[in-house]
């Protein structure tokens, strides 16, 4: 599996998929990784589905509750300062990797 450039944490913009997901962003939660599937994220507050709960012991009512869906790795960018989609790089400082904004080659 490779390297994915997108973490927990970091600020993100949807840049293609469905119309009302489309140039929104938001924090991603979660970054799901299984092997012999595509990556995918859920990102805070996108991509809400309603789902159908039935009554347990610790959700008595049961009913329908919304949370988030997860999105492919591929739909979503870093945003920059300028709230646009950045494209990631990677370059050695002093002993450590770390990730750098391609178009301005500062550090994230």
């Amino acid at each position: 599996m490779s390297k994915l450039k997108i973490k927990r944490g970091d600020n993100v913009i949807v840049t293609t998929g469905k119309k009302d997901l489309k140039g929104k962003t938001g924090e991603v939660i979660e970054v799901i990784k299984k092997e012999g599937r595509d990556p995918r994220v859920i990102v805070a507050g996108l991509n809400i589905v309603k789902k159908h709960v039935k009554p347990s012991a610790s959700n008595p009512q049961g009913g329908i509750t919304e949370k988030e869906a997860s999105i492919h790795i591929s739909n979503v960018a870093l945003v920059g300062k300028d709230g646009k989609a950045i494209k990631i790089g990677y370059k050695i400082d002093g002993d450590k990797k770390v990730r750098i904004n391609k178009q301005t080659g500062e550090t994230l």
